[in-house]
């Protein structure tokens, strides 16, 4: 499946925006690819008023966040890669949500796995560790 960010950006975005807020983005400001004025970046991270007041052409794809702004009446094309987006929140209250790692996106942390051989890798949905046979549920208290 595609990655669920993007749709959750454009959909926290305009409730944030419906209720009179202003949207936030905070940015990890160190992953490649990365185009923010540097001069407000602070312990690796930025934080992006990306309000229609603030910002021109916002557009939050799958790709990445991108719009043009002035950042001391200086104009600048800025662009977020999708991966580098940590959280989207209401400047007025903090409403929003923080970004985890996706189930298949890569973590910048973590080397990628080897390959699992073929004749290894679990079937018809069984559990190795669990000797095989289904699925099954348990309550986390």
């Amino acid at each position: 499946m595609t990655p669920s960010r993007p749709y959750l950006m454009r959909a926290l975005n305009e409730w944030i925006l419906d209720n009179h807020c202003t949207p936030y983005v905070l940015v990890d400001a160190g992953i490649q690819g990365v185009q923010v004025p540097q001069d407000y970046v602070n312990n690796g991270q930025i934080v992006l008023n990306i309000s229609p007041s603030a910002v021109q052409n916002l557009l939050i794809n799958q790709d990445g966040l991108s719009f043009s702004a002035r950042f001391g009446g200086v104009p600048m094309d800025v662009y977020v890669p999708i991966v580098a987006i940590l959280a989207i929140y209401a400047r007025e209250n903090g409403q929003g949500m923080v970004f985890g790692s996706e189930a298949g996106a890569p973590d910048p942390d973590q080397p990628p796995e080897p390959p699992v051989p073929d004749n290894q890798s679990p079937k018809n949905g069984s559990n190795p560790k669990k000797g095989g046979g289904r699925p099954s549920l348990s309550v986390v208290k």
